[in-house]
């Protein structure tokens, strides 16, 4: 399960998902601070299916977690050379370019 919640502007769909059990914690890397805030992340819990359903439908994606880093990788939305490691928590991000 995943933590999510969308965020509409005028002309994207911003998406971002956690894996469940880092909601809320807070990282540190060097000393940089991030916290996998509830205010981003915490809108919904959801399955995997509605992850990638999401994915498909987001402009703009923010992933945070092992489990929802891989499931964009093996279904295309990045690829795992772009994702970083936080504290040893993988991070990546996207955004579809429309023309």
């Amino acid at each position: 399960m995943f933590w999510t919640k969308i965020f509409r502007t005028r002309q994207d769909l911003v998406v971002a998902i956690c894996d469940e059990g880092l909601l809320g914690k807070e990282i540190n890397h060097d000393k940089i601070k991030v916290k996998i805030s509830k205010d981003f992340y915490g809108g919904k819990l959801i399955s995997e299916h509605v992850a990638i359903r999401l994915l498909e439908k987001a402009t703009i994606a923010n992933l945070f977690g092992k489990e929802i880093v891989d499931i964009a990788e093996r279904n295309g939305f990045i690829i795992s050379e772009n994702a970083i490691l936080i504290d040893g928590i993988p991070h990546a991000q996207f955004v579809k370019i429309k023309y």
